[in-house]
């Protein structure tokens, strides 16, 4: 397995032998932050592409299929016309909260982003304290959300954010959870350390049951936490218009549009981080010749097949489930998917102290 670090240290290097350290640092960042906003903008416009096809397949039809070779720029041109629409300046919203709330959730977004580890060497952000820092970025976006409910000046647009704000504070729960579990299992929260930790096993095989009962509650909080089906009560067409985003137009509307398909990708990525080994490849003991092939793949290869294979699951839920009312929403929480939580991580406790996973 190819370790990136090697040539970040040789471009460090360099840069240091050429200018002095904070200006060599200074360039580094920026070169980082350009490459996630590209990476990013590029993951969004395969989820969005992604997202069509399914949706398409799943209601049998054929999707996008005239702009581009099966319709591959249609995503592309819908973009173009984005950053052309006009942003409308409403007349009796509280301007700066209302064109403060995209950058609030596009920024939770971007943080949240960050923590990803892509492939060996190739971690941004990668604190002793990792699985922490991940969840306590994510739950910056619910203020951005709040913000435009408020800020727009509009009941269609409070009423969206107020029930995405319940939503997301609930379900924040059953993923700290079932987090909490993994990370009984695993000993650390550094997210290197909990990729290393799974080279001779992904930890969804390595922590039995609870492991599988940690990562079907995740795949469902997950799903609550991005707003997606059927949990998309607060944008519901039918009642509010397009929920906390309706006064939005142009690229405040887009920083929308965009954070909620790589928060997606992020809930996949965290879950193929912690359950699926990450970018480490799939290795059976005592298959030495299996294995060996395996390593052949490049990390970022593995990390984005699981990273993408959730993302399929959770447009499966989205596209096969109707949508839920409010309170059967807070019951499966509340009721179901904490206490069920709960229990489990006692299991999961029981089972490392008694040195019961593999």
């Amino acid at each position: 397995m190819f370790d990136f670090s090697i040539i970040t240290h040789w471009i460090h290097q360099a840069l240091t032998s050429l200018m002095p350290e904070g200006l060599a640092i200074f360039i580094e960042c920026v070169v980082i932050g350009v490459c996630i906003i590209l990476m990013y903008a590029l993951l969004a416009i395969v989820l969005i592409y992604m997202e069509r096809k399914i949706c398409a397949f799943f209601q049998c039809r054929l999707g996008p299929n005239r702009v581009g070779k099966w319709g591959t720029i249609q995503v592309i041109c819908d973009v173009l016309k984005m950053l052309t629409k006009e942003i409308i300046d409403l007349k009796h919203s509280d301007r700066f909260l209302y064109n403060l709330a995209p950058f609030m959730v596009i920024i939770a977004s971007f943080l949240t982003f960050s923590c990803l580890p892509i492939s060996k060497g190739l971690e941004v952000l990668d604190f002793n304290v990792g699985i922490f820092f991940l969840l306590a970025a994510s739950s910056i976006g619910v203020i951005g959300i709040l913000l435009a409910g408020w800020g727009s000046n509009n009941k269609f647009s409070l009423i969206g954010a107020m029930r995405s704000g319940a939503q997301i504070i609930s379900y924040e729960l059953s993923i700290g959870l079932s987090i909490l579990t993994m990370v009984v299992l695993m000993g650390t929260m550094q997210i290197s350390e909990i990729v290393a930790q799974q080279a001779d096993g992904w930890f969804i095989f390595k922590g039995h049951i609870p492991a599988v009962i940690a990562f079907v509650i995740y795949l469902i909080a997950g799903n609550a936490e991005t707003n997606r089906g059927p949990f998309d009560l607060p944008e519901a067409e039918s009642e509010l218009t397009a929920g906390y985003h309706t006064e939005y137009s142009g690229m405040h509307f887009g920083f929308f549009y965009l954070a909620e398909y790589l928060n997606m990708f992020i809930v996949a990525g965290t879950a193929a981080t912690i359950f699926l080994g990450g970018w480490m490849p799939f290795h059976i003991i005592g298959l030495d010749g299996f294995n060996a092939v395996m390593d052949y793949i490049p990390g970022f290869i593995w990390f984005f097949g699981k990273a993408f294979f959730v993302v399929f699951l959770l447009m499966w839920i989205k596209w096969t489930f109707p949508r839920l009312r409010i309170d059967q929403i807070l019951n499966l929480e509340w009721k179901y998917l904490v206490p069920i939580s709960m229990v489990n991580l006692i299991l999961m406790v029981l089972i490392v102290v008694l040195k019961l996973h593999f």
